[in-house]
């Protein structure tokens, strides 16, 4: 793979991971309310979703789902539960103003891994993305499975570069915000997962 295709990806996929979807709200609102050791966490998990999602496009499942209705349909019904679960938990969550000093609640690394992971794999958008925009790059003359994992590096680097923008932007915003403007972004956001893997 030569260096302007590992470019021009970097470019692509720079300007595809920007947008605010599921991952990047997550961060967001880890940062806003837990702080950015926490929100490393949750990065992490994030980071380990886009590489199974890249792995199993390797292996094949992306073209399965996109050829199986059923399938897709069963993935984005699933998908759809756990985003509206966490939606219900960010609603109920109760809510502080967070000063200087942070003053955020108890939250574990590990949860917040898991949490993350499990939004980056309960949305089949993302493994239909991944099966659409990354075999573009792939040349079928050169090791095939050594340029997945090129890009699959690439991929988890820039989504945890956003990341931490989005969760830096979300700590810094929220220092002097009170309960009632952090009740609202609590409520804000799974209203905007509800909306990214389905529209």
């Amino acid at each position: 793979m030569d260096a302007s295709t590992l470019l021009l990806y970097v470019i692509a996929a720079s300007a595809v991971m920007i947008t605010p979807g599921p991952a990047m709200l997550l961060a967001l609102n880890n940062g806003a309310s837990h702080g950015m050791r926490v929100a490393g966490f949750g990065m992490a998990g994030a980071m380990l979703s886009d590489l199974i999602l890249i792995a199993a496009v390797g292996c094949g499942l992306g073209a399965l789902l996109q050829a199986s209705e059923q399938l897709f349909s069963l993935v984005k019904w699933v998908g759809a539960a756990y985003l509206l679960y966490l939606a219900v938990v960010l609603w109920r969550a109760p809510v502080r103003a967070l000063g200087v000093s942070g003053g955020a609640a108890a939250v574990s690394g590990r949860s917040t891994f898991v949490r993350a992971l499990i939004v980056g794999l309960s949305n089949p958008k993302g493994l239909l993305f991944f099966s659409a925009f990354l075999p573009q790059f792939i040349r079928p003359e050169q090791p095939v499975l050594q340029q997945y994992l090129v890009l699959a590096v690439i991929t988890a680097s820039l989504d945890c570069l956003m990341m931490v923008v989005y969760a830096l932007g979300g700590r810094h915003a929220v220092r002097a915000f009170s309960a009632r403007v952090m009740q609202w972004i609590n409520r804000g956001v799974p209203g905007c997962w509800r909306c990214w893997p389905w529209v």
